[in-house]
């Protein structure tokens, strides 16, 4: 079999499944071990899907299109809750916390019960609900994105280099072992990662529906951050991060 007839196969096979292992690419195509784990760094080095240990798993690219809010509040929304229930109650007393803009790490606010913690935000909704919860709240000032009611922008960078977070709370459209994590536009990957840069330990809260998808800017490398989800997905992500499966 020529190799781009295997290199379809491979790919069908990761369109289907989300996840193949050399072992079943051995067997399907009746090739060597030696063979198929080319193959899979070929089709790697391509960009068309993600080698990990022992096989591969598929890349989703998704464009730079993104749902607003309202759209994006009800999906997944239980998955949702469990992780930002299970991320609040990593809040202590001294802590200095940065929670991202995002349908996921809104949720966390009804389930915040720490006064005493400080809470710093760049989602506006955000901001009003947790001020309204009577907790002490600092919305980062700058431009307002339509699609995530998020601050964006140069203002807000300047406005996060007097911080310096004990924990953030980020949420994320994509996350893959080799692009990392990812989301569609480039401001607000700035403040994703600045956040990030400024804090002392960084959590992702993401479903599983999250992984084996990226989109057009990297905000962090997967080994970045803490991820909190409701599921591991197929593939190998375990042996690059630390992450915590939360079960609703």
């Amino acid at each position: 079999m020529l190799a781009q007839e295997r290199h379809k196969i491979i790919l069908d096979q990761l369109d289907a499944e989300g996840t193949v292992t050399v072992a079943k690419l051995v067997t399907l195509l009746d090739a060597s071990e030696a063979t198929i784990r080319r193959d899979l760094g070929a089709l790697a080095k391509a960009g068309k899907l993600n080698k990990v240990f022992g096989g591969a798993t598929a890349i989703r690219r998704m464009g730079l299109v993104e749902e607003s809010v309202a759209r994006r509040e009800a999906v997944m929304f239980e998955e949702k809750n469990a992780i930002a229930a299970y991320a609040a109650g990593l809040i202590t007393d001294d802590d200095f916390v940065f929670i991202d803009s995002g349908t996921t790490t809104a949720c966390m606010i009804p389930h915040l019960t720490n006064t005493k913690a400080t809470y710093v935000t760049n989602g506006v909704l955000h901001a009003y609900r947790l001020l309204q919860a009577g907790f002490t709240v600092y919305l980062i000032g700058g431009r307002v994105r339509s699609s995530t009611e998020a601050v964006v922008g140069a203002e807000g960078l300047r406005g996060l280099l007097k911080y310096n977070f004990t924990k953030a709370f980020m949420g994320t459209n994509g996350i893959t072992p080799d692009e990392g994590f990812t989301t569609p536009d480039v401001e607000e990957a700035s403040i994703k990662s600045s956040v990030i840069e400024r804090s002392f330990i960084s959590f992702v809260l993401a479903d599983h529906t999250k992984f084996n998808r990226a989109f057009s800017v990297t905000f962090a490398p997967i080994d970045a951050c803490c991820i909190l989800t409701d599921r591991m997905p197929k593939g190998s992500f375990g042996d690059k991060v630390i992450i915590k499966e939360v079960k609703g």
